[in-house]
C-alpha cells in the first residue's frame, strides 16, 4: 500500500482511538452513577477497549511507517489537545474557567514550542 495512505490510516487510527477513549471517559463522568458496575460503566468500558485497540494498532503501524516514535507521539498528543476541549464543551456544555483556559493555552504553547525548537 502507498506510504501516504498508510500514514493517513495511522493518523486516523490514533485520532479515533483517542477520541473514543475521551468520549467514553466523559460520558462515564457525566453519568456519575452511585454504583461502579452500572450499565454506563460497562458500555464505556467496551468503548475504551475498542479505542485501545485502535491506539495500539495506530502505534504499531505508525512506528513501522514513520520509523520514528516521536512522530506517532506527536499525532497522539495533538489529537488529545484538539479533541478533548471540543468533547468537553459538547458533552458538558461548559466553557473552561479562566484558570483552565490559561492552562489549555499554556499547554498548547508548550506543545508548539516542543515541535519547533
Amino acid at each position: 500500500m502507498n506510504q501516504l495512505y498508510m500514514k493517513i490510516i495511522v493518523i486516523l487510527l490514533i485520532i479515533m482511538g483517542e477520541g473514543f477513549s475521551i468520549y467514553a471517559e466523559m460520558i462515564a463522568a457525566k453519568s456519575h452513577a452511585g454504583s461502579i458496575l452500572t450499565q454506563t460503566f460497562l458500555k464505556m468500558l467496551i468503548i475504551v477497549v475498542i479505542a485501545g485497540g485502535f491506539l495500539i494498532l495506530g502505534y504499531v503501524l505508525g512506528y513501522s511507517v514513520f520509523k520514528n516514535i516521536w512522530v506517532v507521539s506527536v499525532a497522539s498528543i495533538t489529537s488529545i489537545l484538539i479533541i478533548e476541549p471540543i468533547l468537553a464543551y459538547t458533552i458538558f456544555n461548559q466553557l473552561p474557567t479562566r484558570g483552565a483556559l490559561i492552562g489549555l493555552i499554556l499547554g498548547a504553547l508548550g506543545f508548539i514550542s516542543a515541535l519547533f525548537f
